[in-house]
């Protein structure tokens, strides 16, 4: 009996230190009384800013040019569907303005080739050609513009992965020690943070720009050729007439 009401007596006043409102406050406070942890931040790195802000900085660039450039580089924008045809078509001096009309109404890298090609016609087929070969490198150069700035984020973002990456270990290194202090943690955590960010952030920059420079150095060369026969066959059909008349 009297056990239980030892025990009933502990139960209540459990319930008045946890639940009664004036107490609990201070139950609350002595809490705040008990040894907290001190958390020490990793120390700031200059460094890792700069390494961690050049390679954002080269991705939203890298992915600036893949966008700009696959608008760029599309067919219908290099090679209009409607100047391919009205090419093949020509077939008369009327045919031929009307060509030149349509090469203007369709501004693009084949309407100004195919207009080279009208406006020297007056020439020799040899020069014509020799013309439209400066031209159309020039043309390729702009085809080709931001693919180079892609080429040179391709091989610096791993390089600049690869610097954050030995700084990381430099850091990692300078905080082991025999006593492991708070200060020490932080720096070895930040030694190892600094050097898994900036190899992923170099891959993740490398990869991209390295598919987006591959398909468009492609897509550019498979365009060029094919502008490339569709001007020879233009050139070729309109000398043989002057040579049959």
């Amino acid at each position: 009996m009297n056990l239980r009401l030892g025990l009933l007596a502990t139960l209540l006043a459990f319930a008045v230190l946890f639940f009664h409102p004036t107490l609990a406050p201070a139950a609350e406070g002595k809490a705040e009384l008990a040894p907290t942890v001190e958390k020490k931040e990793p120390p700031s790195s200059t460094m890792k800013t700069v390494i961690i802000g050049v390679l954002i900085l080269a991705s939203v660039l890298s992915i600036f040019l893949i966008v700009e450039r696959g608008i760029a580089l599309r067919q219908e924008t290099v090679i209009p569907s409607q100047l391919a045809a009205a090419q093949a078509n020509c077939r008369t001096p009327e045919d031929l303005v009307t060509l030149r009309t349509v090469c203007n109404q369709h501004p693009s890298t084949f309407g100004r080739l195919l207009a080279s090609c009208i406006d020297h016609l007056h020439l020799s087929r040899e020069d014509n050609q020799e013309l439209l070969q400066t031209r159309a490198r020039a043309e390729v150069v702009q085809m080709e513009r931001g693919i180079v700035i892609l080429e040179i984020i391709t091989g610096v973002g791993p390089l600049l992965g690869l610097v954050g990456t030995i700084f990381g270990l430099i850091t990692l290194f300078k905080g082991m020690g025999v006593d492991v202090t708070a200060e020490q943690t932080a720096t070895f955590s930040e030694g190892i943070s600094l050097a898994l960010e900036a190899t992923l952030l170099g891959l993740m920059v490398a990869i991209p720009s390295l598919v987006g420079w591959s398909y468009y150095n492609r897509r550019i060369e498979a365009m060029v050729v094919e502008m490339e026969t569709l001007c020879d066959e233009f050139l070729r059909g309109q000398y043989e007439q002057v040579r049959e008349n």
